[in-house]
């Protein structure tokens, strides 16, 4: 598995693409480890989550819309403009 996010592979001119120099990375690494480490983050991680309301993110019915998923299914007679047919 390739997870280097370097699309060149049919460029012919290999210079437009940039290579992030070590040094940065292992700055951008410290400063990831430190973060993580910080007594803000540790507090944080002990919090106790809630979970977030069914209705809102994970309706029963799995659409986002349950109106528009029952007229694009075939199981309601009803018009995108909201009128139902007779």
């Amino acid at each position: 598995m390739d997870l280097s996010y370097r699309f060149d592979r049919d460029v012919m001119d290999r210079a437009a693409v940039t290579a992030i120099p070590t040094e940065l990375a292992i700055l951008m690494v410290g400063v990831a480890a430190r973060q993580a480490a910080s007594p803000t983050a540790r507090a944080q991680s002990d919090l106790d989550w809630t979970a977030p309301a069914a209705g809102l993110f994970a309706p029963a019915h799995g659409a986002f819309n349950h109106e528009v998923e029952l007229v694009l299914n075939g199981d309601e007679p009803m018009l995108l403009t909201g009128r139902k047919e007779a």
